[in-house]
């Protein structure tokens, strides 16, 4: 059965394959209502639209914007046309535009045709229009451009000049006042045609204009010409007129008349233009306003108003406010479309197909298939096979695709609508390819390429083109159909989607032109085809992947070839990719202790190293099928035995070095930006970066897979490993290696680090470990050191710490820092080793541990510390220390470490200075005794704590050892003396002695001065320990007899205290002011009296005496200076008395003579006499004495009236 045959309508019937608003209205409109589908989209679509638009018709909305957007292959033309013809409600052969819909049943839903009945019955002037082919050249530079657009369809519609809006005017004006017949018929009398044909040529015709207009009696002659003189300036309206034109248009038609502009491609004609979208905005907005829902604006876009804006904030809501109905249409459902207009089986050729896929089904299966990872529909069963045949379900989507690739890299014209074509016509146009043949034959994806051709750039026909004429690709110089071209086209269509790729079973599968096809034989010509494709550098293959070239890129490629790229930069690249990307590991960790031994290897690329400055003991090289050196068995075996390496021999496959070698070339292409002045290198630039990253990539894939295959050569041998995946399989061999290479890592069966060496140098003792019974951990590898240690002592060289590195961090040990670290402080530990820093010994004893780790630890050290065996401390000096030890301190050595056994003793010997020298502080106040036993005892300790080297330090011990037994023994008294009740009984013996000592002039007592005697014989010896039991009676015994002598002493005090203290207040009682006085005076005599009673001191004592006449005389002053101010009080007011009367009275007053206040000094007669005694042995002593008292007693006179003496 032929093709042609089996379709429900014939396939070869004329279709409009793309639908231009304004182009060819009248023409096909019944067939286009009549095959009109109305998909599952649809459905929906035309819901949303009349539900809206019948708020206009029963009521007022402002909701007047519909916005109707939609990629190629949509419909959204279509569907306009499909909404005027509706809303125009035209009559097609005898049927209104809703019976096609009523009688086919095309919408499912009643409500919603209620509304298109509705709709359609309303009076609706619909001004259906592509705004881009309505629009003046150049007028999209206008702000005012939409508006403008409007105005001419508008006019158009009435019938009006569209181009010339001064003449639109004119004619609405004729036509308001009934005379516009007559002006066309005036106007055709004058000029000979008619108006509507003429008017656009108003330049030319003004003339006859005016005699039409004269003629009419519309206007005078000058009125016409001033008029036709205007008619040609520039236009201008503004918005809001323009609605209200449309509001008075309505109003006059009346009827709910409607005015709906449906306004195709306005995406295109806006653009990125704000302002024009803002126009736009604006005049549905006065419309809306002016006419409250009775004129409507429609229009369509390649993209939803959301992508087609480019404002924001207030403007772009304000815009979407302004088109409420937005219909979005997509290219999902085109094959429903497809299906039920072109490919409509009859029930012939349906049941035809259907017993053909149920006998073929598992062939069909198996023929076409991809294997990439996006899905492509197949046949479901016999019915969608049926449903969909000549073509298969996958070309729907993956042709949506390449017509909208298509019309961004290879159109002639930007936009879809503008000249290229819709799926229907392509699907319908390649099924009329083969409509002659029989059933069975399928389309190939390369017969779309036809229907597309002539809408191509040329840059991609023109390559399709010479195609034909290259004998290498068209051997037999046919016009069409030659197989290789086919591939051609296959990968142009396929070129810029992502939904195939473009490896050989997918193009396999696209070339599919039978179901009884033999799919390994195509697949055999299609490979052939490549190549001479190749060859020809029409087609570039990228890893699995062909890529069809333009002649730019081909010329692009051309020049990429020619780059000069050296076989040292891809082996660079090779380098970089395996040792940064593929096996990216740096360091080898062996297993052992959670991968604490990390070993770095040299990385070999052939002869090349990956990086500079590589020497480390272990290496991992890669020899490529590039390498130029031997690669023989024997040759390799030797090269790991003896180079350390693990050799690895990648099979002879240089496909990754050849992707890398291309990936450079268009690297170096790129920078040097040769080809600049082609018209699509920025394009073109961008699809070579593309192909460098897939480049490198495809790279990277067979690398790897060759490192997989890789013949690895380890310790001499092959190496038998198991795993496949790279990372693994080269460490195990690595690992191998390091078995071999550093043998004596095994040495270490313990991890320590820093933390472990600061513990064990907190501990007072040895190291003590939980090792059961292991014994010393690591004790091989401190055998080793402490052997390499001594072997450079025993030539008196001093060995670093960096020396012991760089000998155990390498083979064949391979320790890592902490190892060696932890080896030499365990070394130090125990006493093996001695350190000195700058010159300096270090011990235990002269550095704290923290320092002593630090100085191990810290790299700042590392050959500032130097080592060396220690030599031991003699026997003899060990036990002198731990003898002088237990008899002075009174404890013993728990270690036979000599330096704890150092810092044990200074640590006593620094505790015990500290106490001698809190002792030491007592002897400040009082002669205490064993003063030269804590100074002795001082240096001893002094010299023993600033002792720093062992040896030294138990060499002292044992030479001073009698001298420091000596004074443990004299101490001990002394520390009892000050730690008891005996320092108390011998201060106060001191204090007794003092006050004696005091008063001792005047004290005359034998048997208070024998207990002094014997007191003081106690106290002044140099260890009278045995002797102060005795003070105790003595003290008693001092105590009683010195109160007897105190009592004797105070009687003459207190007597003389209480006459000082009589005489004051004799005198004070004489006074006006003694009651005043009196109380203070009382207590100060109260308080000498009570001092005199608490004295202990007879020395002292007499001294209250002389305070007691100090402060008679000095009270009897006092007294003196208040008689004279009261006395001088008295005399003013006397004298201010004699005034007052003087003043009151003339009468005689006798004359008073104030009588002055006498002065009077009290003085004592010792004072006056300035001797404190007489001695007298003649009579001329006497008189003598006598005299001096006079003159003294003359000389007071004379400087005071009244001279006070007191005895």
């Amino acid at each position: 059965m032929q093709i042609k045959d089996m379709f429900a309508k014939p396939i070869d019937r004329e279709i409009q394959g793309v639908i231009i608003v304004g182009q060819g209205e009248e023409t096909n409109i019944s067939q286009e209502l009549e095959e009109y589908v109305v998909t599952r989209e649809l459905q929906k679509h035309f819901a949303d639209f009349f539900e809206a638009y019948k708020k206009g018709i029963v009521g007022n909305t402002n909701e007047i914007g519909v916005w109707i957007s939609g990629f190629f292959g949509s419909g959204k033309s279509h569907f306009l046309k499909i909404l005027s013809y509706i809303l125009a409600n035209k009559e097609i052969e005898g049927k209104r535009a809703i019976d096609y819909f009523i009688e086919d049943n095309k919408i499912a839903d009643a409500m919603v045709l209620s509304d298109m009945k509705l709709a359609a019955q309303t009076p609706n002037d619909v001004v259906l229009f592509n705004i881009d082919s309505k629009s003046d050249s150049n007028s999209k530079q206008n702000k005012d451009a939409i508006v403008n657009v409007f105005l001419k369809v508008f006019n158009e519609m009435q019938g009006f000049c569209g181009s010339l809006p001064h003449l639109a005017d004119l004619e609405s004006q004729l036509t308001d006042v009934g005379k516009y017949d007559a002006f066309k018929e005036a106007f055709e009398d004058e000029y000979g045609a008619e108006w509507e044909k003429s008017r656009h040529k108003f330049d030319f015709i003004q003339d006859d204009v005016v005699e039409a207009l004269v003629k009419i009696d519309f206007m005078s002659e000058a009125a016409a010409r001033n008029w036709c003189e205007k008619a040609t300036e520039n236009y201008r309206i503004s918005i809001e007129d323009f609605a209200k034109r449309v509001k008075e248009y309505i109003d006059k038609k009346g009827g709910n008349r409607h005015v709906v502009f449906m306004v195709d491609e306005v995406g295109q004609y806006i653009g990125d233009d704000s302002n024009l979208m803002l126009n736009l905005q604006t005049v549905r907005e006065e419309l809306s306003k002016e006419c409250k829902g009775k004129a409507w604006v429609v229009v369509t876009s390649q993209q939803d108003v959301d992508s087609i804006m480019k404002v924001k904030g207030n403007d772009f809501s304000k815009i979407q406010g302004r088109f409420a109905t937005r219909l979005a249409l997509s290219s999902a459902n085109v094959d429903e479309v497809i299906k039920k207009r072109i490919l409509a089986k009859n029930d012939t050729g349906a049941e035809t197909l259907r017993l053909l896929y149920e006998q073929k089904a598992t062939i069909i299966k198996n023929l076409i298939v991809f294997n990439d990872g996006v899905e492509k529909k197949l046949y479901a069963d016999g019915n969608d096979f049926a449903g969909v045949y000549p073509f298969v379900p996958y070309q729907f989507n993956v042709l949506a695709s390449v017509l909208t690739s298509i019309r961004t890299h290879g159109a002639s014209g930007k936009h879809l609508s503008e000249g290229e074509r819709s799926m229907l016509a392509l699907f319908k146009e390649s099924a009329v390819k083969i409509m002659e043949e029989s059933e069975g034959a399928i389309v190939p994806f390369h017969r779309f390429y036809d229907a597309l051709e002539n809408f191509l750039d040329h840059s991609h026909r023109s390559v399709i083109i010479r195609a034909f004429d290259n004998t290498k690709i068209n051997p037999e110089k046919k016009a069409d159909d030659v197989f290789a071209i086919n591939v051609l086209k296959t990968l142009f269509m396929i070129k810029y989607i992502l939904e195939v790729e473009a490896n050989i079973e997918n193009i396999t599968s696209l070339m599919i032109e039978s179901i009884d096809d033999d799919r390994i034989e195509l697949k055999s010509k299609v490979e052939e085809a490549l190549k001479v494709l190749q060859n020809q550098m029409l087609v570039q293959k990228n890893g699995s992947l062909y890529v069809f070239l333009t002649d730019e890129e081909q010329e692009i490629n051309r020049e990429i070839e020619s780059q000069n790229v050296e076989m040292a930069e891809v082996i660079n690249k090779v380098s970089e990719m395996i040792f940064e990307d593929i096996f990216s590991d740096k360091r080898y960790r062996y297993p052992a202790f959670n991968g604490r031994y990390a070993f770095s290897f040299n990385q070999i690329v052939d002869d090349r190293p990956y990086k500079s400055n590589q020497n480390y003991d272990i290496g991992l090289r890669i020899l490529t099928p590039w390498y130029d050196g031997g690669n023989d068995d024997a040759t390799l075996r030797m090269m790991s035995g003896t180079r350390k390496e693990v050799v690895v021999l990648l099979p002879n496959d240089a496909a990754f070095l050849d992707e890398i070698m291309t990936y450079l070339k268009i690297e170096k292409f790129l920078r040097l930006n040769t080809s600049s002045q082609l018209t699509k290198y920025e394009t073109i630039k961008e699809a070579k970066r593309t192909e460098m990253r897939e480049r490198n990539s495809n790279a990277k894939l067979y690398l790897t897979e060759s490192l997989k295959e890789s013949t690895i050569y380890v310790n001499g041998d092959v190496a038998n490993l198991s795993a496949k995946e790279v990372t693994t399989r080269i460490n195990e061999a690595i690992g191998r290696l390091v078995q071999t290479v550093y043998s004596k890592l095994s040495y270490i069966d313990a991890a320590f680090d820093e933390t472990n060496i600061r513990k064990m140098f907190a501990q007072s003792n040895q190291l003590k470990l939980d090792l059961g019974n292991t014994g010393e951990p690591n004790q091989h590898a401190l055998d080793d050191v402490l052997s390499f240690i001594s072997g450079n002592s025993q030539i008196h060289i001093k060995t670093s710490m960096k020396t012991i590195k760089d000998r155990f961090m390498s083979s064949p040990y391979g320790f890592v820092e902490d190892d060696v670290h932890w080896l030499v402080a365990r070394l130090f530990k125990r006493g093996d080793l001695s350190f000195t820093v700058n010159g300096s010994g270090v011990t235990i004893m002269n550095k704290s541990a923290d320092e002593i780790v630090d100085y191990i630890v810290k790299k700042q050290y590392i050959e500032k510390l130097l080592m060396e065996v220690r030599v031991r401390v003699p026997e003899k000096d060990k036990k002198a220390v731990q003898n002088v030890i237990k008899e002075m301190f009174g404890t013993s050595l728990t270690t036979d470490d000599e330096d704890s056994g150092m810092r044990t003793f200074k640590n006593y010997s620094q505790k015990r200075l500290t106490d001698m020298q809190t002792l030491e502080v007592n002897y400040n106040q009082y002669a205490y005794p064993g003063k030269k036993i804590i100074d002795d005892g001082k240096k001893l300790m002094q010299s023993v704590i600033q002792i720093t080297d062992p040896m030294e330090f138990y060499s002292y011990i044992s030479k001073h050892q009698d001298d420091l037994l000596d004074y443990a023994e004299d101490y001990e008294p002394v520390k009892a003396f000050f730690g008891g009740e005996q320092k108390q009984i011998f201060t106060r013996a001191l204090d007794m002695l003092e006050i004696y000592d005091d008063s001792k002039t005047y004290i005359v007592d034998k048997e208070l001065e024998s207990i002094v005697d014997s007191m003081r014989s106690i106290v002044q010896m140099s260890v009278p320990y045995r002797e102060i039991p005795k003070l105790p009676d003595l003290r008693n015994k001092f105590m009683n007899a010195y109160t007897k002598v105190l009592e004797d002493a105070a009687v003459p005090v207190k007597k003389s205290i209480e006459d000082d203290r009589d005489r004051v207040f004799e005198v004070l009682d004489t006074k006006e002011y003694k009651d005043e006085k009196k109380p203070r005076y009382q207590k100060m005599f109260v308080e000498i009296l009570e001092g005199a009673d608490t004295c202990n001191n007879v020395s002292r004592l007499r001294a209250y005496a002389d305070k007691a006449s100090a402060l008679k005389i000095r009270l009897l002053d006092e007294m003196n200076e208040l008689d004279a101010k009261l006395a001088a009080k008295k005399a003013k007011e006397a004298q201010e008395a004699k005034k007052n009367a003087a003043d009151a009275t003339e009468a005689h007053i006798d004359i008073v003579v104030d009588v002055p206040v006498k002065k009077t000094k009290n003085v004592t007669i010792k004072n006056v006499a300035r001797t404190s005694s007489w001695r007298l042995e003649s009579n001329s002593d006497v008189e003598k004495y006598v005299e001096q008292l006079r003159k003294r007693l003359l000389e007071e006179l004379s400087e005071n009236d009244i001279v006070n003496v007191e005895f």
